[in-house]
């Protein structure tokens, strides 16, 4: 017997989270995972979406989490655009096309981290908490 994954995992988090993703299902997807865990979600379809998010939101965003390719801007401009208005922000970046851009054994910057899609619930709330506590 298959033992399913359960959407909630009592990770308890109450960070503020910012999904950019363009892939509609992958995005809803991720909300739900996470607001299930406590996180406060915020979520744009874009970079642009999401730069539009992060200068009017007046509260704090703890986290990015952004599929690295997307129409218009990418997830890495995204990420350096939000350095500049959260000093503190942390970034995982997100994507099913990694040959060419990263790989998961490649050293990332302190506060950035990376998940192959597709990913599992599991691995999707473990490495948000990772990356935050970092």
């Amino acid at each position: 017997m298959e033992q399913q994954e359960s959407l909630s995992r009592n990770q308890d988090g109450n960070e503020t989270i910012l999904i950019a993703e363009d892939n509609e299902q992958v995005r809803k997807l991720a909300e739900i995972i996470l607001e299930n865990n406590g996180y406060s979600v915020l979520a744009a379809e874009d970079g642009e979406a999401a730069m539009e998010i992060l200068q009017t939101s007046g509260g704090g965003i703890d986290l990015l989490l952004t599929d690295l390719l997307m129409p218009g801007m990418n997830g890495r401009d995204l990420f350096l655009n939000a350095k500049k208005i959260y000093k503190s922000i942390k970034v995982i970046y997100m994507s099913g096309y990694t040959d060419d851009i990263i790989s998961p054994e490649q050293d990332l910057e302190p506060g950035v981290y990376f998940i192959q899609k597709p990913f599992t619930i599991n691995l999707l709330i473990d490495k948000v908490r990772e990356a935050l506590d970092s």
